[in-house]
């Protein structure tokens, strides 16, 4: 018992040889040019029959490979055919979707009576490796042009049951790879925790004395002064980076998303410290007005490669604070009252000038932490190493400025040149040179001297007091990353507890900042300094514990970054929808 042959096969017998295998396919003519290859001599060996036989009832058709090529049998159409040949495409799916049956057809002479019958050659489609891609096409036919006067040769192509699979499309760069479930806690915990030690010295700044009665400067701001803002505008440079995607932003569509996002950031800051512009500046200047001017100049920092941003920051570091003492001379005296709609109005220019350079909080020279910021944290936080280089270099950073600066105000001078040069109302307002030198700036020094230059008196805005800021930011970080990412048995829960509370204040900074200023103008500050300290502490911890696991993300957290991120998403989705 013979198995059923698949469509279009034709069975043969004794009557049929079967030519020689493997088949040699003839080529198809080119445009223009006869065909040269001759026609196939019917050949049979003696057991022609009985191994097409055998080959026909071998195995089934459905089990043929589908990049087999075309036997011979089934392509050679030489032989005489019957009325009326065609092709006919199998429907979609079945296995024999290239097969070929006869239909009712007229067929259309090959070329002028008298001529030979036209040819058909085989010619197999060129074969790419790769998996089969579905059913093969039907023939097509081709008609050569320009054939000799006598003949008009017809070709049917045959091609074969696989095509050239389409190149697939180029993989996307993969992206980086996420930290590890604990590497990412540890960096949010340290991070976060950074940002609590930070509130807890803007509010000592806030709420406790900074001079004695005679004038000097008290040990909590020398310890707090300065520092703790600068720390705070180097966390905010950290999470540019983090916002950013802790690399370069690309100038194009993710540029502008990402202006976007700082632009709408410092507005919603503008308008809550023109809010609070009622409160008494001699209890807190506020330096959220001067944080919106240096997140609209650090946009064009975000989109610097790291390579480059680095070394900008230690120019603006240096170079900053010297032209800031050549420009201030030529520009108004500042008031250094909380900014308010009225000077907006009145007074735009003075008020401009104030928040970039002549401020308590000049924002072209706090523009050095922003950049130091976001280099930061382009970095690996998690790895431990990389807390300890910052550990280490704010160290000695911190360490070399300030002993640079003791030594060119002492030995070097600077005390008896700043005496030389200064009104006797500001030598009167300290019982020494040093102490009037570290406690009467505010923000700037004065222009009378370039001696002024050499100090690191808290607020001072000079060179030295910005690398000695900055490397104490650092260390600061680099210790609060370490003790976030130890490990050890017993250790390691006993700095996760203490580091907690911290970190849950310093999620929700700003708004434990407002509520402090409000406090502390408000009828219920009736408390000691020491006292009214400990209690914004505490409670500041508290509110912190409670709403982070209660709701998560502060109030005014929420409200600064909702704006910022639907105005980045609806950029970002004008351009996805312009692209499709």
């Amino acid at each position: 018992m013979t198995r059923p042959q698949p469509p279009g096969s034709h069975r043969r017998g004794a009557d049929r040889p079967a030519p020689p295998r493997p088949p040699v396919p003839a080529l198809v003519p080119a445009p223009g040019a006869p065909s040269t290859t001759p026609p196939r001599p019917h050949t049979a060996s003696p057991h022609t029959a009985a191994s097409s036989a055998e080959r026909h009832t071998a195995a089934p058709s459905n089990t043929a490979p589908s990049n087999a090529a075309p036997s011979s049998a089934a392509l050679r159409t030489d032989a005489p055919r019957r009325s009326g040949t065609g092709t006919h495409r199998a429907p979609e799916g079945h296995p024999d979707a290239a097969a070929t049956r006869t239909a009712s057809r007229p067929r259309r002479p090959s070329g002028p009576p008298g001529a030979a019958p036209g040819r058909t050659v085989a010619v197999p489609a060129p074969r790419s490796p790769g998996p089969p891609q579905g059913p093969s096409v039907p023939a097509r036919t081709l008609r050569a042009a320009a054939a000799p006067p006598d003949t008009t040769e017809t070709t049917t192509v045959l091609p074969a049951t696989t095509r050239a699979a389409p190149a697939p499309p180029a993989a996307p760069p993969a992206a980086p790879e996420p930290a590890p479930p604990r590497e990412r806690g540890s960096r949010l915990l340290g991070v976060d925790a950074t940002r609590g030690v930070a509130l807890l010295g803007i509010i000592a700044v806030h709420a406790l004395v900074e001079a004695t009665d005679d004038g000097a400067p008290t040990p909590s701001y020398l310890v707090f002064g300065g520092r703790s803002a600068a720390l705070f505008a180097v966390l905010a440079g950290v999470s540019f980076a983090f916002m950013t995607g802790r690399a370069r932003v690309r100038t194009g569509p993710d540029l502008r998303a990402a202006a976007a996002m700082l632009a709408t950031r410092a507005g919603v800051l503008m308008v809550l410290a023109l809010a609070l512009s009622w409160t008494d500046p001699s209890i807190a200047a506020l330096i959220l007005p001067y944080y919106a001017i240096a997140f609209l100049l650090a946009i064009p920092l975000v989109a610097l490669p790291t390579r480059v941003l680095a070394p900008l920051a230690v120019l603006l570091c240096l170079g900053v604070p010297v032209l800031s003492h050549l420009v201030r001379p030529f520009l108004p005296v500042p008031d250094l009252g909380n900014p308010s709609v009225l000077d907006l109005v009145t007074d735009p220019g003075a008020l401009l000038s104030e928040l970039t350079l002549t401020g308590a909080y000049p924002a072209v020279v706090w523009l050095a932490y922003m950049a130091v910021g976001i280099v930061v944290g382009r970095l690996r936080l998690s790895d431990r190493r990389t807390a300890a280089a910052l550990l280490g270099g704010g160290v000695v950073a911190a360490t070399a400025a300030t002993g640079l600066s003791m030594w060119l105000l002492g030995p070097g001078g600077g005390y008896a040149a700043i005496a030389a040069v200064s009104p006797p109302e500001i030598l009167d307002s300290a019982p020494t040179i040093a102490d009037v030198v570290t406690g009467y700036p505010d923000g700037v020094t004065p222009t009378s001297t370039w001696w002024w230059l050499v100090t690191v008196a808290p607020h001072s805005g000079t060179p030295l007091d910005v690398v000695q800021t900055t490397g104490s930011a650092l260390a600061v970080l680099g210790a609060v990353l370490l003790l976030a990412s130890v490990t050890v048995r017993g250790a390691g829960p006993l700095l996760g507890h203490l580091l907690r509370p911290l970190a849950a204040a310093g999620s929700m900074t700003l708004t434990l900042y407002v509520g402090s200023i409000l406090f502390m103008n408000s009828p219920l500050d009736d408390l000691g300094p020491w006292e009214g300290y400990l209690w914004q502490i505490a409670v500041a911890v508290g509110i912190g514990l409670a709403w982070r696991r209660a709701v998560g993300r502060g109030p005014l957290e929420t409200a600064v970054s909702a704006p910022a991120h639907a105005v980045r998403d609806r950029l970002r989705g004008r351009v996805r929808d312009r692209v499709a």
